[in-house]
Parts: structure tokens; C-alpha cells; sequence
């Protein structure tokens, strides 16, 4: 398997686990023009990339991403074209498609202040475990542009109701992260010296687990979002089917007749026991 390099934020694999490491602690991991095509890019080769089974978003220092960098983006964006303007507003919107449209667990690790785009590429990912420092907030009307950011306004109200994304999109103040899991937008809030074990814990459970199952779980939550309850049967009856024809499926009833754990992982592509299962770019 090809080593990933990037050059605009950490990368690192294990134990089918990829880990992307947003790492300008000193601009509290904002985001450039650069690390956006970058991200949008890696997301899209994950999904072909069968030695990672799960995938972690996190950053270095006390953010985990505050956004689009103010010198580097936003001051250069004035400035811009029309053209110009539509063919970033684009660009941002392929990262956070790329991200939900992954069919692997893709967890988002929130180690600190989450803001702007960051929170925005949170709510992309399928789970958000965060420190308890972990504010967030959505502020584009703060700085007069639209609350429909990146597709801010699909996927929020989605995870926390249209009433909690309303007070959210339209106002654009911080919330505490223990708020933010009261409404259903953080998953787990811990102390911020537990994040990275219980991230590893979620992260190796979900690499561990059924990769056909998961991703036909992922595939059909999206669907399924967008059908009458008919056309759902009808998804899900194929869905179930197809999965009870995979290796999965045999080896589970087969691990339960030997009373043993079931072992996933031996049906995976990109697993060889000879192989250390580790890469990293730094």
C-alpha cells in the first residue's frame, strides 16, 4: 500500500485507523487555501484505500480548528472575483461532501475551540467526541455572511433538530461543550487529558467492526433521509440482503458457534499478517 503524504496537516495510519491531524496550533489550526484542497483530496482517496477501515479528524494545541484562515483566506477573498469566489465556495463544500460520503466511520476528535468551517467539518463527521473545552460555534452571520455554510444547514438540523440550528445558524454564539451534547451535537464530552484514549477506544472498536455492515449502514441513513417510509423497506430489504451475503455475515455465525470473538478484520482488503499495519508522514 502507498504511504499518504501530505503536506498541510499531520497524516498517520494504524491498526486501520487514519488519523488527520490538523497542525497550525499557533493560528489555532485555521484552515488555508492549500490544507482545504489537501483534505478535500485525502477524503476522496480514503475511500479507496483499504488499509484504513476507520477515521479520525482531529487537531494539535487548544482548537481543533477555528476556520478559514483570516490573512491567508479571508483578507485574500475581498479582493476576489466572482469566478474566484464560487470556485472556493465550491471547493469547501467537495471537503465536507467527501467526508460525510465516506462509507468508513469517520469520527471527529473536537480537542478544543471548534468554529466556522471547523464546525462545519465536526457535524460532517459521524460521531464527535470532545474535550471539555471544546466551545463551538457557527459564525458566519457574525461576519455577515450567510449561516448556510458548507452545508451547515443540511447537516445541522439533521443532528440537533431545526429549532437548536436556528438559535445556532441565525445567532452564531459559542456554545459550551456540555451544552453542545445536551442537544445531540457532541456524542461524549470528557476531560480534556481522556479525549485521546477514548478516542482511540471508538476508533479501534469501529476499525475492528463490520466494514460492509457499516458502510451499508452509512449509505442507507443517507438515503433513507430523503424517502417515504415504501421506498425505505425497500432499501433496507435489499440492503440486509446484500450484507447477509458477505464474509461478514458467515463469520459472525461462526464465531458464535466456536464461542469465540469474530474476527472482521481477516475480510478486509487491505489487511496482510505480515504486515505492521503502520504509516505516517511525519
Amino acid at each position: 500500500m502507498r504511504r499518504m503524504q501530505t503536506r498541510h496537516f499531520a497524516y498517520s495510519e494504524a491498526d486501520g485507523v487514519a488519523t488527520v491531524r490538523l497542525d497550525r496550533p499557533e493560528r489555532l489550526n485555521a484552515l488555508t487555501f492549500d490544507s482545504y484542497r489537501e483534505l478535500a483530496d485525502t477524503f476522496a482517496a480514503l475511500a479507496t484505500r483499504d488499509s484504513v477501515r476507520a477515521v479520525v479528524v482531529t487537531g494539535t494545541g487548544r482548537a481543533f480548528c477555528s476556520g478559514g484562515d483570516v490573512v491567508d483566506i479571508i483578507g485574500k477573498l475581498l479582493d476576489a472575483s466572482e469566478a474566484e469566489l464560487a470556485a472556493f465556495t465550491r471547493m469547501t463544500c467537495e471537503l465536507v461532501e467527501n467526508i460525510h460520503d465516506l462509507e468508513k466511520p469517520v469520527i471527529a476528535s473536537l480537542n478544543g475551540t471548534v468554529c466556522g468551517a471547523g464546525a462545519v467539518i465536526a457535524c460532517a463527521c459521524d460521531l464527535r467526541l470532545a474535550a471539555e473545552s471544546a466551545k463551538i460555534a457557527f459564525l458566519f452571520t457574525k461576519v455577515g455572511l450567510c449561516g448556510a455554510d458548507m452545508g451547515a444547514a443540511w447537516l445541522l438540523p439533521r443532528i440537533v433538530g431545526l429549532g437548536h440550528a436556528k438559535e445556532l445558524l441565525l445567532g452564531g454564539e459559542f456554545i459550551s461543550a456540555g451544552r453542545a451534547a445536551e442537544i445531540g451535537l457532541y456524542n461524549r464530552v470528557v476531560p480534556s487529558d481522556e479525549l485521546a484514549a477514548l478516542t482511540a477506544e471508538w476508533a479501534e472498536r469501529l476499525a475492528r467492526g463490520p466494514s460492509m455492515g457499516l458502510a451499508m449502514t452509512k449509505r442507507m441513513l443517507a438515503r433513507e433521509a430523503h424517502t417515504d417510509f415504501a421506498t425505505a423497506m425497500q432499501l433496507e430489504a435489499w440492503a440486509q440482503a446484500e450484507c447477509m451475503q458477505h464474509p461478514d455475515h458467515g463469520e459472525s455465525h461462526q464465531a458464535f458457534v466456536d464461542k469465540r470473538p469474530a474476527n472482521f478484520v481477516q475480510h478486509w482488503p487491505g489487511h496482510s499478517p505480515s504486515e505492521a499495519g503502520e504509516c505516517s508522514n511525519d
